[in-house]
């Protein structure tokens, strides 16, 4: 379930500084529109978890306790608790719910290092959240933000019914 090419491609080219201000953007958006989402998170809300979009040429570390992101190349040693890598599509599903997370584990489609409770405390959080990043990150685009909405939500309609083809 990784990115096409040509959004891969288009990924590669994007500043660093670029990215780090629009994961903050969609981070301070996510919490606008669930401020629990880190409150199930109990004693890890101060574990750093590093999830790593494996078709993508960034890493992103999610320091709950400050409600940003840190986001590098790989490459870099970012210091966490809990590294969960895969393809950014495998990522967003599972953290919306989309997927079974055991399956991609098992699959070795998703790679999980660190502390264990911790990647367990985010699963839950997210569950609980009910995360639908089209809509909860279209208010970042302002006035725009149901074209964008509409836009996105076509894209990733025909993301996963690629994806559902190739396994069905």
């Amino acid at each position: 379930m990784s990115l096409p090419r040509p959004a891969q491609t288009l990924l590669a080219t994007l500043p660093l500084p670029v990215v780090r201000v629009v994961a903050n953007l969609i981070m301070r958006s996510m919490i606008a529109r669930h401020p629990q989402l880190f409150d199930r998170l109990g004693t890890y809300a101060s574990a750093r978890f590093c999830i790593v979009p494996t078709d993508t040429r960034f890493e992103f570390l999610v320091l709950p306790w400050q409600r940003r992101v840190e986001v590098e190349r790989p490459g870099r040693t970012l210091r966490s608790d809990v590294r969960i890598a895969g393809p950014l599509l495998v990522l967003l599903s599972l953290a919306e719910g989309r997927i079974d997370g055991d399956a991609e584990f098992f699959g070795r489609t998703l790679a999980i290092e660190g502390d264990m409770e911790a990647a367990l405390a985010l699963r839950n959080a997210l569950e609980d959240a009910n995360l639908d990043f089209v809509r909860d990150v279209a208010p970042v685009f302002g006035p725009l933000g149901r074209p964008a909405q509409l836009l996105l939500d076509r894209i990733r309609a025909g993301l996963l019914a690629r994806e559902s083809r190739r396994w069905n």
